[in-house]
């Protein structure tokens, strides 16, 4: 099923276009210097959407100043229980309005959707499992999500975001999945709530990537405990894992064992360092023994197969040459900067 388009600020969404990475301040609003800092590192970073928390009127007042400063920046509010609130950021120039329905009352909904209406803002339906008891069924979220995207289309209101998320990794895939199959909306995907850490990483990443992988999610957010700059650093690798970026490098190598040949370790750390400002599609193999190391290194842009003291270097699939292994570096960083040239 195709999804609508929807316009966040100069940020197209949906259909065809990019999967864009969002993340949220979590810095105190209404400390304007420290919330700006951090919407301006986001940026740098490649966040394409950043949402900002609107608690109270101290923070809808800053949140005016931050819209103001913010031109080139998509500002998403992020809203709860609070009608006035919604307004206040419609009227500030939020570009888009989270809201959870199940903490908003249903006459409230009906003034801010048409406020929205009126000034082409975005909403996104938010609906997490932890506004509801958890017993409560994946089947029962997604009616739930229907029945709030109705109430929005009764109101003559499509520009629309939808998002279903849990804070366990099957829920959060079962729900989306269904979801998919049900609305024409873009959809934003992540697993909320997923902690600290190396679990928590991992677990936003297969939740994220398998429905990235299954061609579900128009833009994703990673939800870590700590500095969201580490949420866009991961969503942007979990978006070249599943083929949605291609404009950088990808080095493939062995994870060693008692055939290998070269040192692995030290020749990719150092062409990963060399390659890391590269935007453009490349693929490097860097793998150990014949093994594997033929096939892999056919398969690359440039591949390095190694033998005990000599080397085969591939181009484009090809055999080009044998070369010492000890000028494996200086051999890769020659065709990594000739292809930067030819590009």
């Amino acid at each position: 099923m195709d999804r609508k388009i929807v316009k966040i600020g100069k940020v197209f969404l949906g259909n065809n276009y990019p999967v864009r990475i969002q993340s949220m301040t979590n810095t105190k609003t209404k400390d304007i210097d420290a919330t700006l800092r951090q919407i301006f590192a986001l940026s740098k970073a490649g966040c394409d959407l950043v949402r900002v928390s609107i608690p109270d009127k101290e923070s809808l007042t800053q949140f005016k100043k931050i819209i103001s400063l913010c031109e080139n920046i998509p500002i998403i509010a992020d809203i709860h229980f609070d009608e006035q609130m919604a307004l206040g950021a419609i009227l500030a120039g939020a570009s888009k309005i989270r809201l959870n329905p199940s903490n908003m009352p249903r006459k409230a909904l009906s003034n801010i959707v048409g406020e929205a209406r009126d000034r082409g803002t975005v909403i996104r339906i938010g609906v997490n499992r932890g506004s509801f008891h958890k017993s409560m069924a994946i089947e029962d979220l997604v009616t739930y999500t229907k029945e709030n995207i109705d109430l929005l289309e009764k109101e003559r209101f499509y520009n629309i975001v939808v998002s279903i998320k849990a804070s366990d990794v099957k829920s959060t895939i079962m729900a989306n999945r269904l979801l998919h199959n049900e609305m024409p909306y873009p959809i934003h995907i992540g697993l909320t709530e997923a902690g600290y850490g190396k679990l928590a990483e991992v677990k936003s990443s297969i939740a994220i990537g398998s429905l990235l992988s299954d061609n579900i999610g128009d833009t994703i957010r990673v939800s870590l405990t700590g500095n969201p700059i580490k949420e866009v650093d991961l969503a942007k690798d979990i978006l070249k894992a599943t083929g949605k970026r291609k404009n950088f490098v990808d080095i493939i190598s062995c994870p060693t064992c008692a055939r290998t040949e070269i040192n692995i370790i030290n020749i990719v750390k150092e062409i990963n360092n060399y390659v890391s400002h590269i935007q453009k599609p490349l693929k490097i193999a860097i793998m150990g023994c014949v093994v594997n190391g033929i096939g892999e290194a056919g398969d690359a842009d440039f591949g390095i197969c190694a033998g005990e003291n000599k080397s085969l270097l591939f181009i484009d699939g090809k055999r080009y040459k044998t070369i010492d292994n000890d000028s494996i570096i200086g051999e890769l960083k020659n065709l990594i900067q000739q292809f930067i040239q030819d590009k």
